[in-house]
């Protein structure tokens, strides 16, 4: 897997936020997911190492860490939400092979705290 930077989580978050039409329904469901996997993922970690033992604990922390990655891509959708930021971001980029590779950088989520990491340079 490629390396992430702050700029391709930045990147990473306009891509998912536009897809291939960039409708504004969209922008919001990401946007959502984004605020919905950061809060489900540290809530539903947090139960598992309070209430777990053994794997459940590491089960746990590996929810939290993927929790953590979901807030620097919660804030880039803020931000991206403004008007003509996500546009001003994806200007001159080919759409499509960028998905391509978006497929690819998305799995950096379920690395714990590898976005936020990413996200601190």
């Amino acid at each position: 897997m490629p390396k992430m930077t702050r700029e391709d989580v930045r990147r990473l978050a306009a891509i998912d936020m536009h897809g291939l039409a960039g409708s504004l329904r969209r922008r919001r469901i990401i946007k959502l997911e984004f605020y919905v996997g950061a809060l489900g993922c540290l809530g539903l970690g947090a139960v598992t190492v309070v209430a777990g033992s053994g794997i459940a604990i590491v089960v746990g922390l590996w929810l939290i860490g993927i929790g953590l990655n979901y807030i620097p891509l919660a804030i880039d959708a803020t931000k991206l939400s403004r008007p003509g930021e996500l546009e001003a971001e994806l200007d001159g980029l080919d759409l499509r092979a960028e998905g391509r590779t978006a497929g690819l950088r998305q799995l950096w989520i379920f690395v714990p705290l590898a976005l936020v990491v990413a996200s601190a340079k």
